[in-house]
């Protein structure tokens, strides 16, 4: 794939990746979600009308709301349709784009320039053991050498419920927690900053498509329909007493 757009050969948004985020810019204050293609931003609320294939072309206004989530809440085909529309206009083949100066104007935006924002309004926020090093470096931590992993470990898999207000874009100050902590045996505890942080760098999926009926179950031969798109996730945590 080529695109008119010139970006370096190292860049990590060619035409072939055209992730999505949410922005703003010097000159717009208003959240528009967007795409990265090379140092550029292409402002998808403003090319909204090109989204006129059979599935999206009555669901143009998902492009130009504050987060992903109703474009999120649509079905795989539909989310492939946009990366092929998307792909379609920035080649280097396609006028459409290319040619028209004003709408260029309009539709692209410097990553420099812009500021990056929480790009889905997150409901719930599920965080899971995936790695036996990992889950065995806690578990010995909590429960000791001996019992450092449950029984099940290696059977299901192991989640628990974050929160999902915590979740805050890059370059967010992070508070450090406070809790209790007992600095000599015997002694009062005492209740202050953590003492200890860790923090993890993860990969984290963003799970979308139509919603689901109460007790309905989505099996993992229906993940790929459902995974709308992955990111990396720096988790940070403070222990309220050192181990």
């Amino acid at each position: 794939m080529k695109s008119f757009i010139e970006y370096s050969p190292s860049t990590d948004f060619p035409i072939e990746n055209l992730p999505y985020g949410v922005f703003t810019s010097p000159n717009n204050s208003e959240k528009h979600i967007g795409v990265a293609i090379g140092d550029l931003i292409l402002d998808l609320s403003v090319i909204s009308h090109l989204f006129d294939g059979p599935l999206l072309k009555s669901k143009q206004n998902v492009f130009k709301e504050e987060k992903l989530n109703a474009f999120m809440g649509l079905t795989r085909p539909h989310w492939l349709e946009a990366r092929a529309t998307l792909q379609k206009l920035l080649d280097a083949s396609n006028p459409t784009l290319q040619n028209n100066t004003e709408l260029r104007q309009r539709a692209f935006v410097k990553q420099s320039d812009a500021q990056m924002h929480v790009p889905a309004e997150i409901g719930d926020y599920t965080d899971f053991y995936s790695s036996i090093h990992h889950a065995t470096n806690v578990g010995i931590m909590f429960r000791g050498k001996d019992n450092a992993l449950f029984a099940n470990w290696k059977h299901l898999p192991v989640g628990y419920h974050g929160r999902s207000s915590s979740i805050v874009i890059s370059g967010t100050p992070i508070t450090r927690p406070y809790g209790q902590t007992l600095p000599v045996e015997g002694a009062d505890p005492h209740f202050g900053p953590c003492r200890l942080m860790d923090f993890e760098l993860e990969m984290a999926a963003f799970v979308g498509g139509p919603p689901t009926a109460l007790g309905e179950r989505v099996t993992a031969k229906d993940a790929e329909d459902r995974i709308f798109g992955l990111v990396l996730m720096n988790d940070w945590s403070g222990m309220s007493q050192d181990f």
